[in-house]
């Protein structure tokens, strides 16, 4: 079983100011969950790449105490700069 879950490729618009000097990439990522692997337990898939560079971004398995830890650094992260982290 695959099932993408949501994706969000940058815009240009979305790249920070002072970065139209190359110094960021506009990146894509992507989530999914997948259970093909040679234990068939369910995994998080997190992919990210450069946009317009598909197929050569990395990937990222996660498994459901991984997946956790990244959705609370996330939450942090977005305390740390005054934003509600919502839900």
């Amino acid at each position: 079983m695959r099932r993408s879950i949501d994706d969000h490729p940058m815009t240009a618009e979305e790249v920070p100011p002072g970065g139209d000097d190359g110094e960021f990439q506009r990146v894509s990522w992507a989530v999914a969950v997948s259970d093909d692997y040679d234990d068939s337990e369910p995994r998080v898939v997190l992919t990210t790449e450069e946009v317009g560079a598909s197929r050569a971004g990395l990937v990222a398995h996660l498994d459901p105490a991984n997946a956790r830890r990244l959705r609370v650094a996330l939450r942090d992260a977005l305390r740390e700069v005054g934003e509600d982290p919502g839900p």
